[in-house]
């Protein structure tokens, strides 16, 4: 498989037509440049497709994900940071609320 070290998401909307080259193009011009075992996370608009685009270290890869019912929680500008963990990623492929992974874990009423 893949290696993937770190997890990126671009928060504006992106064309979901876009390729893997336009899709690169985009990771260099939102994070300055494609590093290598880096995943790039974009979604539409109406957050019910997203796109990760990963740079292996010797060319790009580019996966699809499509909901279709319910939309991916995905973060508003400004929000919360651009990186996510791999638990995170997991769950937000699934459409889960994977913002608030940390306090589901713990119960605290009965």
């Amino acid at each position: 498989m893949i290696r993937i070290d770190a997890m990126w998401l671009a928060v504006e909307p992106t064309d979901m037509r876009a390729g893997a080259d336009r899709l690169l193009a985009r990771v260099v011009q939102v994070f300055g440049s494609a590093q290598a075992h880096h995943g790039y996370l974009f979604a539409n608009a109406r957050g019910t497709r997203m796109k990760l685009v990963v740079h292996d270290g010797f060319g790009v890869w580019c996966a699809t994900r499509r909901l279709n019912q319910g939309r991916f929680v995905w973060p508003r500008d400004g929000g919360m940071p651009p990186t996510i963990t791999r638990v995170q990623f997991d769950a937000l492929v699934l459409g889960l609320p994977w913002q608030r992974l940390e306090h589901m874990q713990v119960i605290t009423r009965v």
